[in-house]
């Protein structure tokens, strides 16, 4: 009896000094710019960011949605990137946003899906979940696709209809 109680003990305090040590960082209406030779390309916006820095893998916690914003040289917006979630682990250059993202670009075409994987260093945006796009004469359903990060060139896999539209239908 005594024994089963000393090792329930020794659990509980594993448990405890093994939360200790992972190194939470909490911030909220958080803001990270991505420059490079002083020009801003990124910038992104989170109601709630949690950094997890004692974990094997470090990475930032969008809880509560986030807001990607991608500029053009000249500081133009070129498109945004929202969802409801987004994880990014650190010093891998991607991060993966869930639930209801959405894509628009300059053009105001528009890219519907529930998860989408940015990745930093070859500066694409892909899917392999259910994807809409829908543009100023057509909409356009597949199963993934694969775009720039600004979503201004996109091929759309395994495509399973198009609608043609009118301008005025679409608003």
């Amino acid at each position: 009896m005594f024994f089963s109680s000393c090792t329930n003990n020794v659990q509980e305090a594993q448990l405890i000094t093994s939360r200790v040590n992972v190194n939470i960082e909490k911030g909220t209406d958080v803001v990270i710019n991505y420059s490079d030779n002083g020009l801003t390309k990124i910038t992104s916006y989170g109601k709630t960011v949690t950094r997890y820095s004692g974990v094997e893998k470090p990475y930032l916690e969008f809880s509560d949605g986030m807001k990607l914003y991608f500029f053009t040289a000249q500081g133009d917006t070129e498109s945004t990137l929202t969802a409801r979630y987004a994880t990014a682990v650190e010093n891998s250059k991607e991060m993966i946003a869930r639930d209801h993202v959405v894509v628009i670009n300059n053009k105001g075409e528009r890219l519907d899906t529930d998860e989408l994987v940015w990745d930093e260093e070859a500066k694409t945006i892909y899917s392999n979940s259910f994807v809409k796009i829908t543009t100023a004469d057509e909409i356009i359903f597949g199963k993934g696709m694969t775009a720039n990060q600004n979503f201004t060139d996109y091929m759309v896999k395994s495509i399973s209809g198009t609608i043609k539209v009118k301008a005025e239908e679409m608003k």
